[in-house]
């Protein structure tokens, strides 16, 4: 589905970029490795009040939270406008008050993520 805004050439889509969607599959799948192929070098991730920079601190990560919380993430709804796209994504997992909705602000570069905030 797609919308287009009042400037002809900046289109809004609820359609997932191909590199958002694949950390989540990854994510989903625990698949550290996949997950951080799929920023750029330089990446940063926001979570829980702590950054992380690169992929080998992302790729750690999701490690950590695959491994401590057993997390799955389905999109609820997704906003993609140009390089950013926000998502409000179910969490359900181990861990109190599962499941939460937590909103997902990517940022794309060359077709990959360049920075994830989550909230």
């Amino acid at each position: 589905m797609k919308a287009t805004s009042a400037s002809a050439t900046d289109t809004v889509t609820t359609a997932l970029p191909a590199s958002v969607k694949r950390f989540l599959e990854a994510a989903n799948r625990s698949d550290a490795i996949a997950a951080a192929d799929s920023f750029t070098a330089d990446a940063s991730v926001r979570d829980e009040n702590h950054d992380y920079l690169g992929r080998g601190a992302i790729r750690a990560w999701v490690a950590g939270t695959s491994g401590k919380y057993r997390p799955a993430f389905t999109v609820i709804r997704s906003l993609v406008r140009g390089d950013d796209a926000s998502l409000a994504v179910a969490v359900s997992g181990q861990f109190p008050g599962s499941p939460v909705t937590l909103d997902f602000v990517f940022r794309l570069r060359n077709g990959k993520i360049s920075s994830l905030t989550i909230e």
